[in-house]
C-alpha cells in the first residue's frame, strides 16, 4: 500500500528529531561504530513508528539494539516533548535493525563469484 502524505511528513519530522536525539543522548556512536536512522515508516493511523537503525562496524548489533532499546523510555520522553504541538498523540516508537546493506553486500559476493566462475568456463 502507498505511504500517505501525511505520513511521510510525520516520517520525515519523526526522522529529523529522533537523530538529534540519537546525537544528544550519544546513541550515534555504540561500540566503536556508527549507528544512524536508515529510514522511519509510520502507519496508517499515524500510531505506530517503525525506526529502522543501520549498523557499521558495530561488533555486537543485537547488544547495540539493546542498549538503545534500554533507553526507549527516555528517547520517547524527548521525543514527545518535541513533537507534542505537531501531533495529538505519539506513537508507538519501535527500533528495528535495517540489514539492507548486508544483502547489498551478500549480492555482491555472488555476482563476483559468478562472474569468476564464467571466467573459469571454456567458451
Amino acid at each position: 500500500m502507498e505511504e500517505g502524505k501525511r505520513q511521510k511528513q510525520i516520517a520525515g519530522v519523526l526522522n529529523e528529531e529522533m537523530n538529534i536525539i540519537f546525537q544528544r543522548l550519544g546513541l550515534n556512536m555504540i561500540d566503536g561504530g556508527m549507528v544512524s536512522i536508515s529510514s522511519v515508516k509510520v502507519t496508517p493511523d499515524l500510531l505506530e513508528g517503525r525506526f529502522y537503525l543501520s549498523f557499521f562496524q558495530v561488533k555486537d548489533v543485537k547488544a547495540a539494539l539493546q542498549k538503545i532499546e534500554d533507553r526507549h523510555h527516555e528517547i520517547k520522553k524527548e521525543l514527545t516533548a518535541k513533537m507534542r504541538h505537531q501531533l495529538r498523540s505519539m506513537p508507538v516508537i519501535r527500533f528495528f535493525q535495517d540489514d539492507t546493506l548486508d544483502h547489498v553486500f551478500k549480492m555482491e559476493e555472488l555476482f563476483k563469484k559468478i562472474s569468476e566462475e564464467k571466467k573459469d568456463l571454456p567458451e
